[in-house]
Formats: C-alpha cells, structure tokens, sequence
C-alpha cells in the first residue's frame, strides 16, 4: 500500500496489480490462523468466559485443533487467497492510478496530499471489496462450519451449493456493512501509513532508504504499517463482525455444535440483537485476535508491496 509521490519514478498499472497480488497472497498464508480464531469468536454469542466454547486466545486454538484438527487452522485457506490477491492486486493498482491522475491533474497536489491519499484509499478499497467479496463470504462459510459435521467439500461446493440453493445474493451477504467500514478502514491505514513514511520516520536515518519513491527502510514500513493497521481497525471493528454474522444466515443449522445462533434480517437487525442480547462490548468480540492478524497482516502487507515495488523500479533504472 506505497504510494506515488513523485514522477520520476513510477510503477505500471500491471506492476502495482502484481505486487499486491503477491503482497497479499504471502500475508494471507502467514495469517490464516489469526482470522479462522477471529471468525470463531465473532460468530459466538455467548459470553467469552471460563468454560464457554472459546474463551482465550490459546484455549480457543487448543480446542479447536483437538476437536477439529491442526487443518481447520487453515480453513477456507483457498477462497481467501483468492480473496487476498483479487484485494491486492485491484487495490493497489487502482490506488496508484488514482493517485497518479490526481498528481498529474492538480497543481496543489502537495498541499492536498494527505486528503488524496486518504480518498484515493477509499474508493480503490471499496472497488476491490466489491469485486472480490464472494470469496469472503465462501471463507466465512468454510471456517463457521464444524469440521466434524461439514456442511461442503471445498471450496468449489460451497460456491456451487451456495448460488444453487440461495441464490447468487448469498455470496454478498454482509456487503453493506462490509462497504460501511472498508472505505474509512482503508483511508486510515493509507493515511496514517504515508504520514508516518513520508513524515515521521524516513527523518531519521535509520529508516531512510534515500529513494524517491520508496522512501521509509523495510523496518520503517513495518512500523508504519503495523501501528496504521491497528488504528484502522480498532476504528471500525463492529462492522466487521455485523458481516460476519449476516453472512452466516441461512447456515445456522450446520453450526449447532458452537452453542446459540443468531438470525437476523438485516444490518441493523443485527447490531440490536448482538447489544440487546450479549451487550454493547459484544461487538468487540474476537478483538483480541484480530487485532493480533491485523497488525501482522499490514505490516507485512506495506512492507512486502514496497520491497516489490522496489525491487522492481530497481530492474527497470
């Protein structure tokens, strides 16, 4: 998630495409555990305490590596590379196209610079998110159901099954508040990336790699990018665990095993059964884990789309 700053030096719309493909499918691999343990615990309505179904983060791993085995680890691992790269590569080269016309087109591109990042963001977010979300609803799917009593074969079935038997919306459920988070989601983590790059850290020597267009080291993108990854987040959390369990519906009958489902019409059906029912901290659920893949995941996301990118303005100088 580097940006364009300067015109010398600039990667094609199909680099950036291609490094934050490959970006996205080396943190995805590196962090599947951390989301499956997010999902399980967002998708729990009782309370996470002594000797409900996950109740830490090392009780929850424990037990579902026992009950379900050390793959369910990996559950849903194929529709979420899909997702990851689809997400990386249309929002990465969307993003560096956006921000490549803007600087070309507005004189005062410096002085609006922080505005442009964080807009540009956004919209590249939100249309990547659209374009691959029924591979997170998929995912979803395959890590909600009990390994014990599967619900699909793979990946393929889930898909298939999903489109026959509800119809092609089902891959969609949970769009809104998913549309509802991604846009802020992602001009934070840009805008609190570039500030701290650009800003704060490639002033000391430390972090300064001297280059043009990737400026901040590698130790610098990880800074940078695990502290926007946590600011972002913690920003709109709620509505990621609304998606998650609107995008269950209709599935509850192959997790009884987890304890109490929820059934809800819609978006804000679904915030006043989670508060009612298991209070207003209940939309934090799963926070812990989450938090933990989040800051791993835009870390190494930054960082490996820089060194890509990078790497290859280096082969092309």
């Amino acid at each position: 998630m580097t940006l364009l700053m300067k015109n010398e030096s600039k990667t094609t719309f199909l680099e950036s495409a291609l490094a934050g493909g490959a970006a996205g499918a080396f943190t995805r691999a590196v962090a599947q555990p951390l989301d499956v343990l997010k999902i399980r615990f967002q998708l729990q309505l009782e309370p996470i305490k002594d000797g409900s179904k996950y109740s830490s983060i090392l009780q929850a791993c424990s037990s579902i590596v026992k009950e379900e085995g050390y793959s369910t680890l990996w559950s849903g691992h194929i529709p979420a590379q899909l997702l990851s790269i689809s997400y990386g590569m249309i929002q990465f080269s969307v993003f560096e196209k956006i921000v490549e016309l803007n600087q070309a087109s507005d004189a005062q591109f410096e002085s609006h610079r922080h505005w442009i990042i964080f807009s540009s963001g956004s919209v590249a977010a939100s249309v990547a998110t659209v374009v691959s979300f029924p591979f997170d609803t998929v995912r979803t799917r395959l890590i909600a159901e009990q390994k014990t009593r599967k619900a699909y074969k793979g990946f393929m079935d889930a898909f298939s099954s999903m489109v026959t038997k509800e119809g092609p919306q089902a891959l969609f459920k949970g769009l809104t508040p998913t549309l509802g988070q991604i846009a802020p989601h992602a001009g934070i983590q840009f805008f609190v990336y570039k500030l701290f790059t650009d800003n704060i850290l490639n002033k000391l020597s430390l972090f300064d790699r001297k280059s043009s267009t990737v400026k901040s080291t590698l130790a610098g993108n990880l800074i940078a990018g695990s502290i926007a990854g946590f600011i972002a987040k913690t920003a709109i959390y709620p509505f990621d665990l609304v998606k998650k369990r609107m995008q269950i519906q209709g599935f509850q009958q192959h997790r009884t095993g987890f304890g109490k489902q929820m059934y809800c019409s819609g978006l804000l059906h679904c915030i006043k059964l989670t508060i009612n029912d298991e209070g207003f901290l209940a939309l934090y659920k799963g926070y812990g884990p989450s938090m933990l893949k989040c800051i791993l995941v835009t870390a190494l996301h930054f960082a490996v789309y820089d060194e890509i990118k990078h790497m290859l303005l280096k082969m092309k100088s």
